[in-house]
């Protein structure tokens, strides 16, 4: 009878383990998984993807899906490189929370006194920033403010800290919410100040070889003789069109790190445990909670309380988005480089972490995010989040459709522009930013962001001294326009340029002409 109850126990047990969630094998869990992220690849026309699933210490699941280029048709597996972007930070932010652990700096320690040339337009805020400030986003600068100072721009890393002085803050500081790449770089720069070792040697003999990601680099320059390699990729009039890998390294700590999806498991894990690899502490406990305690909070709107019901809070660590969902804790952050899209996620109450990397522009990785967390979470509502999100992007292209059209009937006809065109040419300057130039090429004048050789492109007349632009280098920009200020005495005085883009504000770029 004993014999009997203790093998019923036994059987018990292994039930429980077969059935971590739902009642649902993680076996069977994983099959109606990759059956999806297959569907929803085609459904979607990306490229190429590669995700990995880890729970309870161990990599359930590792697996590519498509090509890497949509020209060599090579296929992905689950050691494809991708650009992670802005998954990146959370290396910075664990590489400071080393030094912490090591007494070199503390979280509430005043930038100024590492970084002696750090300024901000306010002169208390200068004084006052402080380590936790730059990895919380709430400077109190606006979400991407300044990243035109060093998107593929010949600014150094300091230069690009330097000018963002310049830049005047939408919040009051410590208020809100503001994403900022800029205040990354500036705290990765603090890392060659105190150990004098770059932030790119610092995070591979402290992280990577550790770890053993071997397939992980902080530049695209690593990768030149590297195989396997993802390539980045643009949807042109609904084509996937291979765009190639840009460089990243003026930003390297807010987002220049490739990796793969077995090697970002690895990472996960070391989050997961708590900062305890083989038996070895790389990061204290005490740090790696520090930086998934809500730092800043966040918004939730109508929109989003609709959608998830079961989100109530949303916030900001240090170097992690953080919100909850289906009673859970979600710790998680995504990526955007140009061409490539990725989702690092972690539960740590259920040892759960994944990470999903795409090679087109897109926002499946934000769907598989939460189908993922619907079947680990035992959420009861089955949603089709990749068929809901798309139909989200498709709204969204439908939209600038509209917004293009409304602009277009904005303009005046038959006007000219006051003056001839000879007298627009010349040196622009704003002290954010560096110089532009414009020129005349037979019957068109040109513009050249001089620090950024891609960004240029030609004027067309559209009404007055309003000229269009469109900068055919960069497939991301889409058509903008160019308009020039003319003084009381009849002369040019300033540029203003200004392109819509989600991640870019040129209206904040000041360009005066010199004389």
């Amino acid at each position: 009878m004993c014999s009997n109850k203790l093998r019923m126990v036994q059987q018990f047990v292994c039930i429980l383990f077969l059935l971590p969630y739902g009642g649902i094998s993680q076996e069977a869990t994983l099959k109606k998984l990759d059956k999806y992220f297959q569907t929803s690849l085609t459904a979607w026309n990306i490229p190429g993807m590669s995700i990995a699933i880890v729970k309870d210490d161990s990599l359930v699941f590792a697996k590519g899906y498509g090509v890497r280029d949509i020209a060599t048709k090579e296929a992905v597996d689950e050691n494809t490189l991708f650009a992670i972007a802005s998954n990146s930070k959370s290396f910075t932010s664990a590489a400071l929370a080393i030094l912490v652990d090591e007494g070199t700096l503390k979280w509430d320690d005043k930038v100024i006194d590492y970084l002696s040339y750090f300024k901000l337009y306010d002169q208390y805020v200068t004084q006052s920033m402080t380590i936790r400030d730059l990895l919380s986003h709430r400077s109190g600068l606006k979400t991407y403010s300044g990243d035109l100072i060093w998107y593929r721009s010949s600014h150094s890393r300091e230069e690009v800290v330097r000018r963002a002085r310049f830049l005047e803050p939408k919040y009051s500081f410590r208020t809100e919410f503001g994403y900022s790449n800029i205040m990354y770089l500036a705290a990765g720069e603090i890392i060659p100040i105190v150990k004098n070792a770059s932030w790119d040697d610092f995070v591979k003999n402290r992280f990577f070889d550790p770890l053993g990601m071997n397939r992980t680099f902080t530049s695209v320059k690593d990768i030149e003789s590297i195989d396997n390699v993802a390539m980045p990729h643009k949807k042109i009039n609904g084509i996937n069109v291979n765009i190639g890998y840009l460089n990243w390294d003026n930003i390297g700590p807010a987002g220049s790190i490739i990796s793969s999806a077995k090697d970002m498991s690895k990472w996960l894990k070391l989050h997961l445990n708590y900062g305890v690899v083989n038996n070895k502490v790389i990061i204290s406990e005490e740090q790696i909670r520090e930086m998934r305690h809500p730092h800043v909070s966040k918004r939730v709107g109508a929109g989003s309380e609709s959608l998830w019901p079961t989100k109530h809070f949303s916030a900001y660590g240090l170097g992690w988005d953080l919100f909850d969902y289906n009673g859970y804790k979600i710790v998680t952050h995504g990526g955007d480089y140009d061409g490539m899209i990725s989702q690092t996620v972690m539960v740590p109450e259920l040892g759960l972490g994944f990470v999903i990397l795409t090679n087109v522009t897109n926002l499946l990785p934000s769907a598989l995010m939460f189908s993922i967390l619907d079947e680990y979470t035992g959420m009861q509502e089955n949603n089709d989040w990749a068929d809901l999100f798309l139909e989200f992007e498709t709204i969204g292209k439908e939209v600038e459709v509209r917004e293009e059209y409304s602009n277009a009937q904005k303009r005046v006809p038959n006007t000219e522009p006051t003056l001839s065109l000879e007298k627009y040419v010349g040196e622009y300057y704003g002290e954010i930013y560096g110089k532009a130039e414009v020129k005349q090429i037979d019957e068109y004048l040109h513009v050249q962001f001089l620090p950024t050789p891609v960004f240029h492109g030609k004027l067309s007349h559209w009404h007055y001294d309003t000229f269009t632009i469109e900068m055919t280098e960069v497939p991301s920009l889409k058509k903008g326009k160019c308009s020039f200020v003319i003084d009381s005495q009849g002369e040019v005085e300033e540029m203003r340029i200004d392109i819509p883009n989600p991640d870019f504000d040129f209206t904040e770029l000041e360009f005066k002409k010199i004389k």
